[in-house]
């Protein structure tokens, strides 16, 4: 089996060394650079499974780089914290954002979440059906009795992860991982307030409340 290929962009060799054999014992093929200038020479020549960006590097910086990276999932680590930040590059096309100190285990969890094999995964139904919800995966296209709701992007990814997985309660972070595949628009703060419109606008059809708040835990569609 090839290995998947992770490259660090990190001028701190204390942190880049640590990921370097952190992520070598778990099985992936690692290379770095220590720079953005050295980073944006190696990415035109060389398409890893994944790049692991600092933002404060000498040379071009992290958000430049950004730019030039093309269908490769980024995972920002970086020390800034400001939410404005981190909404900013998700937008900008990062796939993910953590935020410096940070768990070994949860950066390794957020890199097989973007590594998953997407082939591997189950087929997506072309329609999926509940109550009188239709979800046409194929046309991104959602009606409510027959009649089409006009919905976001991100509210759209949330709607298809529900309706997916109706029997369920989706947590919070399990919602955040799945909807980052669809979406950049997947940060904690704005999640309830698509939440929230996303209830809005079914509700506008038939007056029902589709979606049912677990405490604590995340959403689940509301039991016929």
């Amino acid at each position: 089996m090839t290995l998947k290929k992770i490259f660090i962009v990190d001028d701190d060799v204390y942190i880049g060394d640590m990921l370097e054999e952190i992520l070598t014992k778990e099985g992936y093929s690692v290379s770095r650079a220590y720079s953005g200038t050295e980073a944006a020479l190696l990415l035109s020549v060389n398409k890893p499974d994944l790049v692991l960006l600092d933002l404060m590097l000498p040379g071009l910086s992290g958000e430049k780089v950004l730019e030039k990276i093309k269908d490769i999932p980024v995972i920002v680590v970086s020390a800034k914290i400001d939410v404005n930040d981190k909404v900013n590059l998700l937008l900008g096309g990062a796939a993910d954002y953590i935020t410096k100190p940070f768990d070994t285990k949860e950066l390794l969890a957020r890199i097989t979440v973007q590594l998953r094999d997407k082939k591997s995964e189950r087929t997506i139904a072309p329609t999926v059906e509940y109550d009188d919800i239709v979800l046409d995966t194929t046309a991104r296209r959602v009606t409510v009795n027959n009649r089409e709701v006009h919905l976001t992007r991100t509210e759209y990814a949330i709607l298809k992860i529900l309706m997916q997985r109706s029997a369920q309660v989706v947590t919070k972070s399990e919602l955040m991982d799945g909807i980052c595949e669809d979406t950049p628009d997947c940060t904690d703060n704005s999640l309830k307030i698509h939440i929230a419109n996303l209830r809005k606008k079914l509700k506008s059809i038939t007056d029902k409340d589709y979606i049912d708040s677990v405490w604590g835990i995340g959403f689940k569609l509301k039991a016929d």
